[in-house]
């Protein structure tokens, strides 16, 4: 099974593959982005799970075009979660995983909706996830939004506290917390045992900017995961919330500040 993070000190650098216009039902958009993502020196990256379920006959391409990239991981993301649980529904995950792993996807990704009153039961369901995800010889990880960051006592906290440390991981979305008003680097280093990896973006005046151009404690946050050992993949996440989709523009800059950053 994939390593889930921790602490024994290596550090990779990848990306999300979302910062480039990939078309569900059209491989040859994915396999352009990751040519220009092995350019810029990355180690991995990540893929949302529709990318990947209409790959068809193109999976084998895949393992031909990744160019010794790492998957580290197929991240489902949705609208709407399953109301009871406010996560995924089951078939669905096992669904994504069974795909990942064909595809040699280190890990298995949810994300999910605020989860109120609710929180025990979406820990039991990021547990059952996660086991499900290990039949598979995935590693899972849950990334958060904005939501799960807020509050005296964020439903993060608890959802780490009710959650088997040994299925089930956190992929921090430093950029989310952020806004939320969190110390990410305090955050980061007091749970640098359950970090899997960390998403990593920027803002300027309320406005996202390439990583390393903005207010974002990004040497903060790297010294408290150095400091800590800490493992993982550290992940630059170029997306817009626009839309718009600035591929190397962007993403050039953003693997330039992870190397100052982190010395890798």
């Amino acid at each position: 099974m994939a390593d889930q993070g921790g602490v024994t000190g290596k550090i990779r650098l990848g990306c999300q593959a979302n910062a480039w216009a990939i078309e569900p039902g059209r491989p040859e958009t994915l396999f352009a982005s990751l040519r220009e993502i092995a350019g810029l020196g990355f180690s991995g990256f990540e893929v949302g799970f529709r990318n990947v379920m209409q790959l068809g006959d193109a999976k084998e391409e895949l393992a031909r075009e990744r160019r010794g990239l790492a998957l580290f991981g197929v991240h489902i993301f949705l609208h709407e979660y399953d109301a009871a649980t406010c996560v995924p529904p089951v078939e669905l995950a096992r669904e994504v995983a069974e795909i990942g792993a064909e595809l040699g996807a280190e890990r298995l990704i949810v994300s999910g909706g605020p989860a109120g009153h609710a929180t025990e039961a979406k820990a039991a369901a990021l547990n059952e996830l996660g086991e499900r995800a290990r039949r598979f010889g995935l590693g899972f990880a849950y990334h958060n939004h904005g939501p799960e960051m807020r509050g005296a006592e964020p439903e993060i906290e608890v959802l780490l506290r009710r959650t088997d440390p040994a299925l089930v991981g956190l992929l921090l979305d430093a950029g989310h917390a952020f806004r939320a008003g969190i110390d990410v680097a305090e955050f980061a280093g007091r749970h640098a045992g359950r970090l899997t990896g960390v998403h990593l973006r920027d803002f300027q005046n309320g406005q996202q900017v390439p990583l390393g151009d903005g207010d974002f404690p990004l040497d903060a946050v790297a010294r408290a995961l150095r400091e800590k050992s800490w493992s993982g993949w550290v992940l630059a996440e170029e997306e817009r919330e626009d839309g718009s989709k600035l591929g190397l523009s962007v993403m050039k800059p953003a693997r330039l500040a992870l190397e100052r950053a982190f010395g890798v």
